[in-house]
Order: structure tokens, then C-alpha cells, then sequence
């Protein structure tokens, strides 16, 4: 059990967090960022694809995103985290496509078939507003990396109608280094999905063979910028990073090397979510890709918590998975 002196430094009261991006707003950066970004989609490099497509004029890249972030839908999220969901929600918006290709995606209806539409950053920021009415304790960008440029946009229009609440960066962790640095100081919290370690693993399940050391230089950035997680009184995130580690079968060894990864290379005290709810989903479901045609088992889990104890890490996230775990200790 963690005492107090090791859970006091990652508190901060509710009466003394503001969000990052007020501070960039009231200053001016936040415009001078959004013009920045805007003119990355003359020749598009917002992430680490660099496909060079000219959003601005219709054209789209990896993503196959134009000037607009399309959306699929947005609502308060209770299925989150319970540090992000609290009690009445985490103000989750889907953003459609991706700039990864996952062969598993269980949100692939989204992230590649496109479920969704085009909507203009007013429209956007008036959805955080309504988040925000709604009760929701933060703004949850789901799949936010191919349209950054997008989102500052909508959070600056949201800033000048009253929005206050943490920003959520919630994605695959194939990040371009420039665009994060373009974000430091506008999100609140990041939360990465490391998947692989192995390259040859990433490049046939994510179509991305350099995504391992892409997500490790990522994932130090986003460290450098917020920090470990930090909660309020109520036990609701408000600021820093929380990985996700989304398991999958046969992937021990890669689960291995990112837990010691998190926590040798950024701190022990960084927060984790082992994610069990792996299954068979979009083109894994038809039949494709053997090797990973099945569900998580009851041993890989606790497997996966032990290497996460072994190596050092404490602060793990305390959902479960609907199975019963046999302890291993």
C-alpha cells in the first residue's frame, strides 16, 4: 500500500489548477501556434508520416483527412479510467481516422472506415462547451494527432466562450516530435497506448515499422512537458501522463521491455494502465493474422501485472477485467 509521503507530490488541489492553455491564450502564443500549424497543411507534416498531402486544397494523405477533423461522436465517456471518468464523465470526443493503420483497431469502424463527419473548429469548440455543461470533468480528444492544427484552433475559439477544463490527449503515441513541442502548454494530460516494441511487430500489425522508437521519443517529450499524473482531492486526473499498454496475446516480451522502458527511461512513478480488453476486431476478426485470432487469457494478465510490479512501477490504474484473476503472488 502506498503511503503518504510517496501519493502527496502527485496531488494538486482543485482551487489551484488552471488549464495550460489559458495561460497561452491570454499571452497570444496559442494564435501564434495555431498559425504555425495552419500552415503545416500547405504540405502536410503534422505527424510522423510527413506525407506532404495539400490539405488545404482537398488533397489527403495516410489519414485521409482534409482541411477539417471529422468527428463520429461525443458524449460523457464513463468507461474510462476512474481518475478521468470520475462521476459524471470524461468529455470523450471520437475524431475520425488515424494516422496509424492498426490491423486489430477495436474502434475501426472510426479510425479507418471513416464513420463520421467533416466539422469546422466553431463546431468543434462548441462541443467542449457543451462537455463542459454537461458536467464532464475534462475535454478527451480520442485520435488527435492528424489534425492538431484542428484542435488548437477549436480549443482557442472554446477558450474565448469560457472553456476551462484539462485537456486530454489521448492517442497511439505516433507522435511527431515537432507537433508535440507545438503542444506543450496547451494539454493538461497525455494519454499514449505504447503497443509494440518490435519493430517488425509494428510494421505488420500497425504499418508503421518505426512506431517503437517513434512512441519512446514521444513519450519522453510528453514526460518532459506535464509530468507524472497528478490528481485533485476528488481523485480526478488533472494534469500529467498516463500510458496505456494495450496487451496483446503472444506480446509478453514486447510488454516487458515497454514497462522497464516507463520505468527506467521516464520515472517509476508514472502512472499505467494494462489494458485486457484486447479481442479480435477489425481485419484480425475476418480471419487475417492467426497469431493474434483470440482473446487475452486469465495468465498473460497477471503475467503482465507481475512484470509491471518487477520492474518497478506502483502507481497502476485499478480497473480490472471482467474475469476473475487467480493472484499470482
Amino acid at each position: 500500500m502506498s503511503t503518504q509521503l510517496e501519493t502527496e507530490p502527485f496531488t494538486i488541489a482543485s482551487t489551484d489548477f488552471e488549464p495550460a492553455y489559458l495561460a497561452l491564450h491570454r499571452s497570444g502564443e496559442l494564435q501564434r501556434r495555431i498559425a504555425a500549424t495552419q500552415a503545416w497543411l500547405s504540405s502536410c507534416c503534422a505527424c510522423p508520416r510527413q506525407c506532404g498531402a495539400n490539405r488545404l486544397h482537398g488533397q489527403t494523405g495516410f489519414c485521409d483527412t482534409g482541411r477539417y477533423a471529422m468527428m463520429s461522436s461525443a458524449f460523457p465517456h464513463m468507461g474510462e479510467e476512474p481518475c478521468l471518468r470520475g462521476w459524471k464523465g470524461s468529455g470523450t470526443i471520437f475524431l475520425s481516422r488515424c494516422n496509424l493503420g492498426c490491423v486489430f483497431c477495436q474502434n475501426f469502424d472510426i479510425s479507418q472506415a471513416g464513420v463520421g463527419e467533416a466539422i469546422r473548429p466553431e463546431h468543434l469548440a462548441n462541443v467542449m462547451l457543451q462537455l463542459q455543461a454537461m458536467g464532464c470533468h475534462n475535454i478527451n480528444l480520442v485520435t488527435p494527432s492528424h489534425v492538431v492544427p484542428q484542435i488548437l484552433e477549436s480549443i482557442a475559439i472554446a477558450a474565448d466562450h469560457g472553456l476551462h477544463l484539462p485537456i486530454v490527449y489521448n492517442t497511439s503515441a505516433y507522435e511527431s516530435l515537432e507537433t508535440l513541442r507545438m503542444l506543450d502548454g496547451v494539454i493538461d494530460m497525455y494519454m499514449p497506448d505504447f503497443k509494440f516494441w518490435d519493430p517488425q511487430a509494428a510494421a505488420r500489425y500497425l504499418q508503421a515499422s518505426d512506431y517503437p522508437d517513434v512512441a519512446r521519443n514521444a513519450l519522453k517529450e510528453m514526460h518532459r512537458q506535464v509530468g507524472p499524473l497528478k490528481m485533485d482531492e476528488n481523485h480526478v486526473a488533472r494534469r500529467g501522463l498516463l500510458v496505456r499498454h494495450l496487451l496483446i496475446p503472444g506480446f509478453l516480451t514486447d510488454t516487458e521491455r515497454i514497462l522497464r522502458f516507463l520505468a527506467e527511461e521516464l520515472s517509476p512513478d508514472t502512472y499505467v494502465n494494462l489494458m485486457a480488453q484486447y479481442h479480435p476486431s477489425g481485419r484480425v476478426s475476418t480471419g487475417r493474422f492467426s497469431e493474434i485470432n483470440r482473446s487475452l487469457n486469465n495468465h498473460e494478465y497477471a503475467e503482465a501485472l507481475k512484470l509491471a510490479y518487477q520492474v518497478g512501477l506502483w502507481r497502476l490504474d485499478d480497473q480490472r477485467p471482467h474475469w476473475s484473476l487467480q493472484a499470482w503472488w
